[in-house]
């Protein structure tokens, strides 16, 4: 025979199931905002190379294109 819940317990199982999930969400959200950070520094990083790579090679149009994409990255910081 099943034993049944009162109300009560019901209620309480239902906002510790809530809590669960809310918890698992921030968890998510901390976790993509240090992923979209780790990624963020990494692509400055490499523009920094790229662009002093094109200004020791002397070339005008990468440096300007790499400059673009890094004037906007720093921008959107």
């Amino acid at each position: 025979m099943k034993e049944k819940k009162s109300y009560t317990e019901l209620m309480k199982s239902r906002n510790t199931q809530k809590a669960n999930e809310f918890d698992v969400t921030m968890a998510d959200i901390y976790i993509q905002m240090v992923l979209d950070e780790s990624l963020y520094k990494r692509r400055i990083a490499m523009l920094t190379e790229q662009i002093n790579k094109a200004l020791d090679d002397k070339n005008k149009e990468a440096f300007l294109t790499l400059s673009k994409e890094y004037a906007a990255l720093k921008q959107s910081e």
